[in-house]
């Protein structure tokens, strides 16, 4: 069984393709029978996955920042809540119950996720793999990005082994199961 940590946007004013593509996730996640471990939030592309997941079957762990319980926006999907201070914890609770992380689309929240999770492993602490799922060509910037700073040797180590990109679901499932 897999742990699947999932990074996204929690907005519910983005284009309905992205939505899609989650529940397309998330349904796959649950027929699989793995484990979705995500930020908790009752919106947007969290709650399209959850759900999805939830419905076909899979265990749904939401890690929930204390000021979302405060402003009422946790999910009732989750069939586990992990309850956390703050994001910085939030990261950690996911990254450690996670065999592979999943970069949906999303906002400056997502780049903190995805970052701090590489950031830990170009130095060792753990061997976990950042997967962006390039839906519609989102995360066509960040992979020039990426790729020049490989090209300048800015970034550590074997980099193939810390993130990947996946411009189908296809290949998006080939990832998650090597």
């Amino acid at each position: 069984m897999k742990n699947i940590g999932l990074f996204c946007a929690a907005s519910e004013k983005i284009e309905p393709v992205y939505a899609r593509h989650a529940r397309e996730f998330g349904k796959w996640i649950g027929e699989r029978g793995y484990t979705l471990i995500y930020g908790g939030a009752a919106k947007g592309l969290m709650e399209a996955t959850a759900e999805a997941a939830k419905e076909h079957g899979a265990h749904v762990v939401g890690v929930v920042p204390e000021v979302l319980i405060e402003r009422g926006s946790v999910s009732k999907i989750p069939d586990e809540t992990v309850t956390v201070a703050n994001l910085s914890e939030r990261k950690d609770v996911i990254l450690d119950r996670s065999d592979i992380l999943i970069a949906l689309p999303g906002g400056i929240g997502t780049l903190d996720e995805v970052f701090h999770v590489m950031a830990a492993a170009t130095i060792g602490f753990h061997d976990k793999k950042v997967v962006f799922y390039n839906v519609n060509g989102f995360w066509d910037s960040m992979a020039a990005l990426l790729e020049e700073y490989r090209s300048k040797n800015f970034l550590r180590g074997e980099t193939d082994k810390y993130f990947a990109f996946a411009d189908s679901p296809e290949q998006l499932k080939e990832i998650i199961e090597q």
